[in-house]
């Protein structure tokens, strides 16, 4: 199943550890950490959940060029990501805990952004879903004209659920269901019986449904009428009693399934059910703690853990080697080439052209193995030391960045005509070039894998 979840993404980080005194200059905690790790939150939350799932998923949403960014970027692996520019930094909100407890929320770069324009990639991407889930987190993406044109169209063919935010926008009117929570529904309403706020939203809204999350009550269902114009009595879905310290992502947790739910056929009773028993089973396995997982290999994580590796080698006066590409079919002349390229230095970082990127410069069919795969294939040698995902057509600004003391490249390219070359001799690098290894292609390979099929 084709999922587009559209809305505003954010970078989510915990940093968690122990607090055994108070710090000699104020009566605060002093925390020694143990562990920060990070995942996407909003609408990243429900793409990174929904492929969990094993759904295929397109994100929908507006980033920026910084280094929050691109670790926001590394945690959404099986997420094809469709973004526009956000020209502004991206959010990220830090959670400080000791011993498991909360201490502290730093939000940064949370101040109000620019109106988003809506590229055509992304308005392509909400025409081509057979569902669609809207993670309304108030910044700006449902605002933008052409998406709410272009999820209205949608609506009209496909399920579509869409889960609010107090300073978000108004649902579409063909949304199938929308799910506020009591909190939500009554800061809309100024009415705190769910029934009757229930009801006036779907009055407001025009949409087909209206589901408000009560928490550990479960959720209560308002439909509107069934043509006949008799309205339907609003039913309450109870939930299995949980205990759960933070009940963040359950709202998440509860659209993503309902989205699905209603996708395969269920009707909305039954949909919002399993939304409810799934956001319970979601809270009893440790909410959002059980979405961040340990990278599975050091080298897959973002640039900056590359620039640390690179600080370290440094610090030892050794030689810092990168090289880049696609690597579409990793093949016996990659490995060699790699093979080459380690040999020329102490450690290796490959600069590995995004999904997008690669469409760019090779067509729409490609590439033929999706990022996060290519990732982990390259991760797996034991000559690469470090990969990192670049969004350009060119690795220039992430070679500007990461400074590699020698940049190569096969031997098909001439050292002179590389615009790397130039580049790299600002900071004293070198660009050379390795044995071309004839019959080794990609283009080649794929061409081969087509005559057979």
């Amino acid at each position: 199943m084709r999922i587009t979840v559209v809305g505003d993404t954010l970078l989510d980080e915990d940093l968690d550890g122990s607090a055994t005194r108070l710090a000699p200059d104020a009566p605060v905690p002093v925390v020694q950490l143990d562990s920060r790790t990070h995942r996407a939150g909003g609408a990243g939350l429900v793409a990174t959940l929904l492929a969990a799932d094993g759904h295929e998923v397109e994100l929908v949403t507006v980033l920026s060029d910084d280094t929050a960014a691109r670790t926001l970027r590394a945690t959404l692996a099986g997420v094809r990501v469709v973004a526009g520019p956000s020209n502004a930094p991206t959010p990220v909100k830090t959670r400080l805990h000791a011993a498991g407890h909360a201490l502290a929320r730093i939000d940064d770069g949370c101040a109000p952004p620019p109106p988003v324009a809506a590229s055509p990639e992304m308005l392509a991407a909400i025409a081509a879903a057979d569902a669609v889930l809207v993670a309304d987190y108030g910044r700006g993406v449902t605002r933008c004209p052409e998406i709410r044109a272009a999820l209205d169209s949608v609506a009209g063919r496909a399920p579509l659920v869409w889960d609010p935010h107090p300073r978000g926008e108004r649902p579409v009117a063909a949304a199938t269901l929308v799910t506020p929570n009591l909190a939500e529904a009554s800061g809309l309403t100024g009415q705190t019986d769910p029934a009757v706020a229930a009801a006036q939203l779907l009055e407001r809204w025009g949409c087909d449904a209206v589901a408000v999350t009560l928490g550990e009550r479960g959720a209560l269902l308002a439909r509107s009428d069934d043509g006949t114009g008799e309205a339907r009595q609003p039913v309450v879905l109870p939930a299995e009693p949980v205990q759960a310290a933070d009940t963040c992502g359950a709202g998440d947790r509860f659209a993503a399934t309902a989205v699905t739910r209603i996708a395969a056929g269920d009707d909305l009773e039954d949909a919002v059910r399993a939304a409810v028993d799934t956001a319970g089973a979601f809270l009893r396995a440790g909410g959002v703690a059980s979405v961040v997982r340990p990278d599975p290999h050091p080298s897959q994580r973002p640039a900056g853990a590359a620039e640390e590796l690179i600080a370290s080698v440094r610090a030892r006066g050794g030689t810092v080697v990168a090289t880049g590409g696609c690597f579409d079919l990793l093949h016996a002349g990659h490995v060699r080439t790699l093979e080459t390229a380690s040999g020329l230095g102490d450690c290796l970082i490959v600069c590995l052209n995004s999904d997008d990127s690669v469409r760019r410069l090779k067509g729409e069919q490609r590439p033929i193995i999706g990022e996060a795969d290519r990732v982990e294939l390259l991760s797996a040698l034991r000559m690469v030391d470090a990969v990192v995902v670049f969004e350009e057509d060119s690795p220039e600004t992430l070679l500007a960045r990461l400074r590699p003391d020698v940049w190569v490249k096969g031997g098909d390219y001439s050292v002179d005509a590389l615009p790397e070359t130039k580049l790299l001799a600002e900071w004293g690098g070198r660009t050379v070039t390795v044995p071309f290894h004839l019959g080794h292609s990609t283009t080649s390979l794929a061409a081969a894998l087509a005559a057979v099929g």
